[in-house]
């Protein structure tokens, strides 16, 4: 049982370090739109993939990246999403559990509809945290 949660582990870091290249890509793109105009469409279409790979990448770490951390610790392990984000800050894997909750959460309103005056505050809020995403250790 533990060779296959080492290949299927093996297979989720590749496909992470996939996704973070996705998403640094994006990110490079967002720095360079001003929040100080209205947004074109090929703007809003830039920062609707950043927020679309910003929420996948940022779900498949907290869901099943460090869940496959922690089964390597414990092979019984069973916590909830929010036992998993306590575990990587317990074990060193995060540096703040409080802060991911933040990414989890901004994860949920970004995949939602929300008023077009709170576009600007998620998505700064986004960009603010990605370096936080990006700095991830995949082993």
């Amino acid at each position: 049982m533990r060779t296959k949660n080492k290949t299927i582990k093996k297979v989720l870091v590749e496909d992470l370090k996939k996704l973070r290249k996705h998403l640094e890509y994006s990110y490079e793109k967002v720095a360079k739109i001003s929040f100080d105009k209205e947004w074109r469409e090929e703007e809003l279409e830039v920062l609707e993939s950043f927020s679309s790979r910003f929420s996948r990448f940022s779900d498949l770490i907290v869901s099943q990246y460090f869940r496959s951390l922690a089964l390597e610790q414990d092979p019984g392990y069973r916590g909830a999403v929010i036992d998993q984000i306590n575990l990587a800050e317990k074990n060193g894997w995060i540096d703040s559990a409080e802060t991911w909750k933040r990414i989890r959460e901004l994860r949920n309103i970004a995949a939602h509809e929300y008023e077009a005056e709170d576009y600007k505050k998620i998505y700064r809020e986004l960009i603010s945290l990605t370096p936080v995403l990006l700095k991830i250790s995949l082993i």
